[in-house]
C-alpha cells in the first residue's frame, strides 16, 4: 500500500496556474493584481486590486483565501481552486458567487505531466454585474 501514498494528496499545497487558462482568464476579465503569485500568505494581509486572479494554496489555509475574496471590494475575483463541494467553506462562501465553472478533465498544473488527483473550477465574484442590476 505505501506505493500509493502520494495519489490523493500533494506534499505541497502550492499547483501552479496553467499558463493556457491564466491567459484565456486574463483576456476575459484583464486582470491587475494576484495576491498569492508564489502561494504566500501576505496576499491575506493586504487590500486586493480591483481585479483579481487568486489560486490559493490548496491547504488547510484555503478557506482563508475564500473568505478574503467574498469579503473583499474587488470589482472582480477569479479563483482557480479544487472542486471541493462537500467542504464547509465551498458552501459558506463558493455557492454565494456569481459564477461557478467546473472544469472538464483534471487539469496540469504548472510543469507537470501528469494530471491533477482532484477535480476544480473557476469561481467568480463580479461585482460589476451587481451594480449594474441594482
Amino acid at each position: 500500500m505505501r506505493k500509493f501514498k502520494g495519489l490523493m494528496t500533494s506534499l505541497s499545497p502550492h499547483w501552479a496556474t496553467p499558463k493556457w487558462l491564466y491567459d484565456e482568464l486574463n483576456k476575459e476579465f484583464n486582470f491587475t493584481d494576484d495576491p498569492c503569485p508564489l502561494g504566500g500568505a501576505g496576499g491575506l494581509n493586504r487590500d486586493w486590486g480591483k481585479r483579481v486572479y487568486c489560486n490559493p494554496p490548496y491547504g488547510k489555509e484555503i478557506s482563508k483565501w475564500i473568505k478574503k475574496g467574498f469579503e473583499s471590494k474587488s470589482d472582480i475575483v477569479v479563483f482557480l481552486i479544487p472542486s471541493r463541494t462537500d467542504t464547509k467553506w465551498w458552501h459558506d462562501y463558493i455557492m454565494k458567487a456569481d459564477e461557478i465553472r467546473f472544469i472538464k478533465g483534471r487539469l496540469k498544473f504548472g510543469e507537470s505531466k501528469n494530471s491533477a488527483p482532484f477535480p476544480s473550477a473557476i469561481v467568480i465574484y463580479n461585482r460589476t454585474n451587481n451594480e449594474k442590476s441594482k
